[in-house]
């Protein structure tokens, strides 16, 4: 159960606010150039297939369902230090996964034999996701709920999340194209050892950021530890019976379907079949500056004032909408198809700019019905669920481009290229399509719910 506010603390405000911002611009310094380089990476540079990549990142799923859970329950069982209780994981696991990414991307290793290569990427990549991120990003996706109790600040602190999210992505998005890609015998392809020195920069930028959270965030809403003896069979059939979690699980993983999808997708579609990277850092640009001044700065308000539900099945229904008409005018502009990238981006951006805000009123529910919280284990079940989406989606990626026929050798065939660009509108259509009915049809917190929960749980705070 929750205790009062603590009062030793200034009142909830724009350095918790930039503090959380920071937090997931560390997370993404190290996500998001996973998501959006590492199948191309090793396709291209260590020369493994691409069904072989994705194979390996829906597997390593299996041992975050170990992991996530597991790190869940040590954050609910954890006791508060004078720090509190969720940041301290900042600061101590923010230089292992950093290094851990850093090791994925080692071009001195493309010449090693095949097994070898495949080997160290699996070891590598389940250090960094399983482990190491699971330790940082547990904590600091459950902390939002101790920073405030109030539903307000809460979205305001998922939509600064999602900035740090956005910044990051326009450092890695419009940085990597521009310096990572060199031109051999008239095709753009990715250079290995400039990928290595990025890698190594995007680590040492993730660590300052996780250290500017743990330094601006407060926590003023103290958790007690979950001293309740751990009954798997009783949190299976509560998490099963959890309508609203089971919801937005749904929608997240057909959410990171659409939206890595795109990403994963850019890296091809853009050099391959456009034959420009400049296209490809300018669709980075272009969609961050969408998300930071539109997607940001209404978020919110429109949240406040539709419902979260509401506004995110609107929004996805227009990005699953806009994709389709992209892949019936096929532009053969590139400029063009950025501008469809960019708008499809601002329907999945309003969903996710909330989509953190809408984990605490699923935290809050569960508390309403349960009469304790706890914060770890849905959030942690909550990230499995992304990660799942993740590796379904690289999954899904790397057989649908191998299904193409795409290889080094192939990597800019006629049939191949124009397989690309298919795929680079459809795999987002269908995936936002996806997240806009399983809202509407799965998840209960529409915005009457979400303030008659907020106004119990505020009563019994007194």
């Amino acid at each position: 159960m929750t205790k009062k506010l603590n009062n030793s603390y200034p009142a909830f405000g724009m350095r918790d606010k930039l503090g959380y911002m920071f937090g997931d611009f560390g997370n993404d310094f190290t996500f998001i150039l996973s998501s959006s380089f590492m199948m191309k990476f090793y396709t291209d540079v260590m020369g493994i297939s691409a069904g072989v990549i994705g194979a390996l990142m829906m597997a390593a799923r299996f041992v975050d369902a170990v992991t996530d859970v597991t790190m869940g329950q040590l954050v609910d069982r954890a006791r508060p230090t004078k720090d509190g209780k969720f940041k301290p994981w900042l600061k101590r696991m923010c230089g292992p996964v950093a290094i851990a990414s850093f090791l994925i991307y080692q071009s001195g290793f493309a010449g090693m034999s095949y097994g070898f290569k495949v080997a160290w990427m699996a070891v590598t990549y389940i250090l960094w996701g399983s482990i190491f991120y699971t330790t940082v990003n547990i904590p600091y996706g459950s902390m939002a709920s101790a920073i405030s109790a109030d539903a307000k600040n809460r979205a305001e602190l998922s939509t600064w999340r999602t900035v740090g999210a956005t910044l990051a992505g326009l450092v890695i998005g419009v940085g990597t194209p521009l310096a990572a890609y060199v031109t051999v015998d008239g095709n753009t392809v990715l250079s290995g050892p400039r990928m290595t020195i990025i890698a190594g920069v995007f680590s040492v930028l993730a660590i300052i950021c996780y250290l500017l959270c743990f330094q601006l965030v407060r926590e003023r809403v103290p958790v007690e530890a979950n001293r309740n003896r751990l009954d798997v069979g009783r949190l299976l059939k509560s998490l099963a019976a959890n309508r609203a979690l089971i919801g937005i699980i749904a929608a997240a993983i057909l959410l990171l379907l659409g939206m890595l999808g795109m990403q994963g997708m850019a890296g091809y579609v853009f050099p391959n079949y456009y034959g420009s990277a400049t296209a490809q850092s300018l669709s980075s640009f272009t969609s961050s500056a969408a998300m930071l001044l539109v997607c940001a700065p209404f978020a919110a308000r429109l949240a406040t004032k539709f419902g979260k539900k509401e506004l995110s099945v609107v929004s996805c229904a227009f990005g699953a909408l806009v994709y389709a008409v992209c892949l019936a005018v096929r532009p053969a502009n590139v400029y063009v198809y950025v501008v469809f990238f960019t708008l499809a981006y601002i329907g999945l951006g309003f969903f996710n700019t909330i989509i953190w805000a809408m984990i605490t009123d699923v935290i809050d529910d569960a508390e309403v019905k349960n009469g304790f919280r706890e914060d770890g284990t849905i959030y942690s079940v909550y990230s499995f669920a992304r990660k799942l989406g993740q590796a379904f989606s690289s999954g899904m990626t790397g057989a649908l481009l191998t299904m193409i026929g795409y290889s080094q050798e192939t990597a800019f065939d006629e049939n191949v290229i124009n397989g690309i660009f298919n795929l680079s509108c459809i795999i987002p259509a269908i995936g936002l399509s996806a997240v806009a009915l399983a809202l509407w049809f799965i998840y209960p917190l529409n915005k009457k719910k979400v303030l008659e929960n907020s106004a119990e749980l505020a009563g019994r705070r007194g």
